[in-house]
């Protein structure tokens, strides 16, 4: 919970300060002396209090009195609400192991199949982009809510040499910022207080089969996604052992670096920076840091299942957003309820009795 006036809370002061008049007060109180004619009928028209019927009355408007000073500092409380419009970038891994046949028929059949099922599965209002990386990164599809023209464009998919994700996320930054003018694109300064507030609704969900080989590196970019609240989510596709890619006709494109491109003209393109890891590997670790850093969630899928599951699980999270909403009122309601109580206690607890009827006695009745 946050408070919108902080200030406010300086209210709060008075209660000792009131607490403190009362006590000043009932030290300087005078005792009077009444001549009364009977004790007896003092005591019936006396209240009957116990020490809770003193007690309770001054808790419950003291708690009163608390809470709508609490509610004068306009208190917001973080909830989930549903995103009506989301902008979803699919940021698709293109490279040339994407052909591997560890998942049948291979992983970039599988992972089109999969990625339409998403689609067609989106309710109204969504808002889908395609983006593909090998080497290089581009925009397949700007965020439109045509399927036909989703579809169409997962059924031609090619690849190529190289592994680019985190131009893959730039790109995909860039295209929710030509349709959301809230989201400002790379190379535009920031404000200091964007990075602050409220997750977007757009969100960019990469796949990928592997790491990082060209380009700007995932962790760098996610930085440039966390400054805009844009969540990216990030799915490791394909078992822990490749296997040679075999790619259909239609799937061989051209390589973005000529003959020979590539970390020494291999399946998995790019040259890159691995020590002694594989690039035909998935780099969970900086998938996991991508998603962490952004607010998304990390997914491992080893076959076409698990990617379906994996694509279906996202939903959930995706069209759920967290805003502050404003619960003064809640705060005010229940502050003039016990203040209510307070007063209704006190007057009900200290009200004047009166003395009970005398029965007629036989002298009376002469």
């Amino acid at each position: 919970m946050s408070l919108t006036w902080p200030w406010a809370l300086l209210t709060l002061a008075a209660l000792p300060l009131l607490w403190a008049v009362v006590w000043w007060g009932r030290r300087r109180r005078r005792r009077a002396a009444v001549r009364v004619t009977s004790v007896a009928l003092v005591r019936v028209a006396l209240p009957g209090r116990t020490r809770w019927h003193r007690r309770v009355p001054v808790a419950l408007l003291v708690l009163g009195l608390a809470t709508l000073g609490l509610g004068a500092a306009r208190p917001q409380a973080r909830v989930p609400v549903a995103a009506n419009s989301t902008t979803i970038l699919l940021a698709l891994d293109v490279s040339r192991s994407m052909c591997s046949t560890d998942v049948t028929p291979n992983r970039l059949t599988a992972a089109a199949e999969a990625a339409a099922d998403f689609i067609r599965a989106q309710p109204g209002g969504s808002r889908i982009g395609l983006v593909t990386f090998a080497g290089v990164a581009g925009l397949l599809v700007p965020p439109t809510d045509d399927t036909d023209e989703l579809l169409g464009a997962l059924e031609s998919l090619t690849t190529s040499r190289g592994t680019a994700i985190g131009q893959g996320i730039l790109t995909s930054i860039d295209a929710i910022a030509e349709v959301d003018p809230s989201v400002a694109p790379i190379g535009v300064p920031l404000d200091e207080g964007d990075a602050q507030g409220d997750y977007a609704a757009n969100v960019i969900v990469v796949l990928t089969d592997g790491a990082n080989t060209q380009g700007v590196e995932p962790q760098t970019a996610a930085e440039q996604a966390a400054a805009r609240r844009l969540r990216v989510f990030t799915i490791g596709f394909g078992t822990t052992t490749p296997s040679p890619p075999v790619c259909a006709s239609s799937q061989i494109g051209e390589d973005a670096f000529g003959p020979g491109g590539g970390f020494g003209g291999g399946p998995g393109g790019g040259g890159g920076r691995f020590g002694d890891r594989s690039p035909l590997t998935i780099d969970e670790g900086a998938l996991r840091e991508v998603a962490d850093a952004t607010g998304g969630m990390y997914y491992r899928a080893q076959n076409a299942g698990e990617l379906q599951e994996a694509l279906a699980a996202l939903p959930r999270n995706i069209t759920v957003t967290y805003q502050h909403k404003d619960i003064a009122a809640l705060f005010a309601g229940i502050g003039g309820l016990l203040v209510a109580a307070a007063v209704a206690l006190s007057l009900w607890w200290n009200r004047v009795r009166r003395p009970p009827a005398a029965r007629p006695t036989a002298a009376t009745l002469r």
